[in-house]
């Protein structure tokens, strides 16, 4: 830690070594007046996060820190997320989301070691990032104070920005950027802005980076299996991994037969819809390894609880409450019922479409004497007719009712 300068205050930035960064990094120090500390996470996107922590010195940051966050991003926030088998409005691995909590985490983390009393990051005020920065920051420090520069800013556009950059000597790119941006970690690549605004316009099969156009990948389907111990994937095709590894093995296996593409329009949590571009080639293939073994292990009750309240779950994390009381209560309740989905599933990877052809547990609830058509086992057939009639009661009730109604005179 290098001492803060006397009467100048401390301001930890959440850094990419992109050109809105470096001018933030640039705007906080000579329009706030404030000692700028960088942190970049390599979070598995692909960035050089070495190259961006120079960058962040030589733009004029007093000190720059780049972690690898990896494997606790994937062992501590995603694969719990998992557990939950929450999805955002029927459709979305909350990619972006569930990675700013852990972002925003090491802020406050470095922002007490070096003598920080703020946090900054490059988030719109439109979007949902502002809030899940934010909302963690406070959870964690109360006190702390949070800059938001494109809320606070006097930029009228990208040329007012530039002309900013070119004025204190930072490199403006001079080829044409993509008309979208991208924002991208171990789980996922998302797309948004630009063309894609028009929820019309279908995206350019160029943008894709995880996954193979799904009309050119092989013709040939590849089986998969995953096992998991406690809810949590922990091998692939019978190879013990890591959390991170065996995320990354996914990624691979399931992108080259195009899986995991999602194109969605969602309710931000600002009060606006968005039209969002994913690719969660590794996600989606565990998300669908595991609902098959829960299909054994789960029992029937608890499966539709879980179910019904893994909505909640997503809309927590997805808004930004990842450090709220309530996520880690249905956590606790998340993680107990997770306990018993351990065994493997069988996929078939082909052309954009995971599909389950084959799931086994030690501990399955799945009887197959009991279940087949053959005479045998614990069930009575007829049982079954008592047990009808018992459920269709208050129907038979409400049927007879309305009918001794219409039987009744109609006063004049």
């Amino acid at each position: 830690m290098s001492a803060p300068q006397k009467g100048i205050k401390r301001v930890v930035l959440a850094y990419s070594g992109g050109l809105d960064t470096s001018i933030i990094l640039k705007w906080l120090q000579t329009e706030r007046n404030y000692d700028v500390v960088c942190f970049t996470a390599d979070l598995g996107q692909g960035d050089e996060v070495e190259e961006a922590r120079v960058k962040a010195l030589n733009t004029g940051a007093v000190a720059a820190f780049a972690l690898d966050l990896k494997e606790e991003f994937v062992r501590d926030y995603v694969f719990p997320m998992f557990r939950s088998s929450a999805l955002y409005e029927g459709y979305y691995l909350l990619g972006t989301s569930i990675a700013r909590p852990l972002i925003a985490k090491k802020m406050v983390e470095i922002a007490e070691k070096e003598g920080a009393v703020a946090v900054s990051h490059g988030a719109t005020g439109k979007g949902n990032d502002q809030v899940r920065f934010e909302m963690t920051a406070y959870a964690l420090n109360p006190d702390i104070v949070t800059v938001a520069p494109w809320r606070d800013w006097d930029f009228q556009g990208r040329a007012d920005l530039e002309a900013f950059a070119l004025q204190h000597g930072i490199p403006v790119p001079t080829t044409k950027k993509d008309p979208w941006s991208t924002d991208a970690n171990m789980l996922h690549i998302s797309y948004e802005g630009g063309i894609l605004e028009d929820p019309w316009t279908e995206p350019p099969a160029h943008m894709f980076k995880l996954t193979v156009d799904p009309t050119l990948a092989p013709t040939e389907p590849e089986y998969v299996e995953v096992e998991f111990e406690a809810g949590n994937p922990v091998a692939i095709n019978g190879e013990k991994l890591s959390p991170a590894a065996l995320l990354q093995a996914a990624n691979v296996v399931a992108g080259r037969h195009g899986v995991g593409r999602l194109d969605l329009v969602e309710n931000r949590f600002v009060g606006m819809k968005s039209r969002g571009v994913y690719e969660t080639p590794g996600g989606t293939l565990l998300y669908h390894a595991r609902r098959a073994v829960e299909s054994l292990t789960l029992d029937r009750e608890v499966l539709h609880q879980r179910d019904a309240l893994a909505p909640k779950y997503a809309e927590l994390v997805y808004n930004g409450f990842w450090f709220a009381p309530e996520r880690e209560a249905l956590q606790v309740y998340f993680d107990h019922v997770a306990g018993s989905v351990t065994g493997t599933a069988r996929l078939k990877l082909y052309r954009g479409s995971a599909t389950v052809v084959g799931r086994k547990a030690p501990a399955s609830l799945y009887d197959k004497d009991l279940v087949s058509f053959e005479a045998g086992g614990d069930y009575n057939q007829h049982d079954a007719g008592a047990f009808i009639k018992l459920s269709a009661l208050r129907m038979r009730v409400q049927a007879r009712v309305a009918a001794k109604a219409k039987k009744q005179p109609q006063e004049v």
